[in-house]
């Protein structure tokens, strides 16, 4: 054996043991901090499986079935207020083709009578609410519910205005920033640093890469919330690719990298809630939280409710 192989060797067993033992007791290296709330039962699009998207219809369902969180989009209009809207284009929503931003909030039209709902394909929400709401009216109906503001796009505006809305109402500790990308939750941190926020998709992959070189236990970790699709979902309610091979092969993929419980308990212990999205079905409720899974986010409330009344000290246990 070379001399080099003699030193590497038990230099890399080392460093192999040093990392296991971390990654099993992160608190000896970092202070786990206390969440202010824990999401079990999140509402997607405000619970858009029973009642039309967002509305204030199909909140108040969601709050009935004791939702731990409502999570939302926002948009802005014409005349500058924060409309809680997945789509920046009405087409899908209302069957008009014009931008929210292109019209005053007055003058925004009702949504469809129905609409597919997107993760259960074939399926469709109907409500006698169809008025869009502004995200200060939510925040007055339900001034201590929490919830996870998504920004697709770098509006500034846009996001000064919620993190305006969010110091007005005292909601600092109880409102998520969450955007898929790194640059648009620069510019919302930078807008209000004290709000909690989700990880961006590049920050993701770089705690996943960290996690599998062994390096993820020396290293600080600011974001508090893990929002991640389930690879099972894949091909059945959640199609990312137009073509099949492509899916299956994502689904093989990300179900073998995200799909371990040693990382979904060792960000629970650092602080960090790992919120799966987004299920409708029992047996992916199943999947999620026999992985350790915080919560779940879910178009159905009243279904994901019944689950966990059924099965509450499994699906409780971090």
């Amino acid at each position: 054996m070379s001399p080099l192989l003699c030193y590497a060797l038990p230099a890399l067993g080392s460093y192999v043991m040093l990392s296991i033992f971390f990654l099993r007791r992160p608190h000896l290296l970092h202070t786990p901090r206390a969440p202010t709330f824990r999401i079990c039962l999140g509402a997607h699009r405000g619970g858009s499986g029973e009642l039309l998207e967002n509305t204030m219809e199909a909140m108040e369902n969601s709050m009935a079935q004791r939702a731990d969180l409502l999570e939302l989009d926002c948009q802005l209009t014409k005349d500058g207020v924060v409309v809680v809207s997945h789509d920046e284009n009405l087409l899908r929503q209302s069957g008009l083709d014009k931008d929210v931003g292109s019209l005053d909030f007055e003058d925004l039209p009702p949504y469809k009578e129905e609409l597919e709902v997107y993760f259960s394909p074939g399926r469709y929400a109907r409500g006698s609410d169809r008025r869009m709401v502004s995200l200060e009216d939510l925040f007055r109906r339900f001034p201590r519910i929490p919830m996870s503001v998504e920004i697709k796009g770098k509006d500034e505006e846009l996001i000064h205005k919620i993190a305006s809305l969010v110091r007005r109402f005292d909601r600092n500790d109880i409102t998520i920033w969450a955007s898929e990308k790194s640059s648009v939750m620069k510019k919302c941190k930078a807008a209000n640093p004290e709000m909690p926020r989700s990880f961006t998709i590049t920050r993701a992959a770089w705690v996943l890469l960290l996690y599998y070189l062994g390096l993820l236990p020396f290293i600080h970790i600011s974001e508090s919330f893990f929002f991640c699709f389930l690879p099972t979902i894949i091909n059945r309610t959640y199609f990312p690719f137009p073509w099949s091979g492509l899916n299956k092969l994502t689904a093989a993929v990300t179900k073998w990298l995200i799909m371990r419980k040693s990382l979904i308990q060792h960000l629970h212990e650092r602080g960090v809630q790992v919120v799966f999205w987004c299920l409708n079905e029992e047996s992916d409720f199943e999947v999620a939280f026999n992985l350790g899974a915080s919560g779940v986010m879910t178009d159905y409330p009243t279904a994901l409710r019944r689950y966990l009344d059924n099965h509450r000290p499994a699906a409780l246990t971090f």
